[in-house]
């Protein structure tokens, strides 16, 4: 190890051992991301606009959570294992044996805000509205999962914070792009979104701009991250798949930012 490399700090993964119980730090994290998310929307449902009231925050968070986990499992699965689970179909529920995907979970929270939407019968992109902030915080958190649990580290590196993780067989130093994500997709997206959806904005705005956030700082962000080490590029040797997963968020994030900005020019002129 060169000077230059900070060690990294091997945590053990397992956060307590209860007999044969163990909970891991990485499942923690996601019941952190769901507290934060309850607190956060009970929070903006006080406003007098809401279109979710403080007594339907515990479903619709109980909703979001389904969404997550089966929809990041799936998303796992199909697009990152595709070929693997032809040969072993029954993985996808073997949960256990780990693999979430973000771009997975999000389709699954889309349909059970959807579900959840229709149950309380208000329009579905205004839950999405309200529950676009709350979901940051929860990525940041599950990075930061990621970065104790020793996986989904970055590319090698000769940079000052570069680190040698135990269960990377190569022994390079790498960029802790765990810790970037975190940041990033957490904290970064957090500010931007919480403080945009502060101020009442045409019907699908938040919605848009979380989707814009999030794909590009994401498409940012796997510049640093090693790519799946089975798939490597899709696209012209450096387009990894997170980042084409990430397209079409751009894409949609910025037409709904469109269309609820020329929505707001027409009220102003009517």
């Amino acid at each position: 190890m060169s000077m230059l490399e900070l060690s990294y700090p091997a945590i053990d993964p397992v956060a307590l051992q209860i007999g044969p119980l163990a909970i891991h730090w990485y499942g923690l994290m996601y019941l952190f991301g769901f507290a934060c998310a309850w607190f956060l929307a009970m929070h903006r449902a006080k406003a007098a606009h809401s279109v979710i009231n403080r007594q339907q925050v515990e479903s619709l968070i109980t909703y979001g959570a389904f969404g997550v986990i089966l929809g990041g499992r799936a998303g796992y699965v199909l697009f990152y294992h595709f070929n693997y689970w032809l040969t072993d179909p029954l993985w996808l529920f073997r949960i256990w044996e780990g693999g979430m995907s973000f771009h997975g979970g999000l389709v699954g929270v889309t349909i059970a805000v959807w579900l959840y939407a229709r149950r309380i019968r208000q329009p579905f992109i205004a839950v999405t509205d309200f529950a676009a902030p709350l979901v940051p915080l929860g990525l940041g958190f599950g990075r930061l999962g990621n970065f104790i649990g020793g996986e989904l580290w970055g590319r090698a590196s000769d940079v000052p914070w570069a680190m040698v993780f135990p269960s990377d067989p190569t022994g390079l130093a790498r960029h802790p792009s765990q810790l970037y994500q975190a940041i990033t997709e957490g904290l970064v997206l957090f500010v931007l979104v919480y403080w945009f959806s502060a101020k009442p904005r045409a019907r699908g705005a938040v919605t848009g701009m979380f989707l814009l956030g999030y794909g590009l700082l994401r498409i940012f962000t796997e510049f640093f991250r090693a790519p799946d080490e089975h798939i490597q590029f899709d696209l012209f040797g450096w387009v990894t798949r997170g980042q084409l997963l990430s397209v079409p968020l751009v894409l949609l994030g910025g037409g709904l930012l469109f269309l609820a900005w020329r929505n707001r020019v027409k009220c102003r002129r009517a």
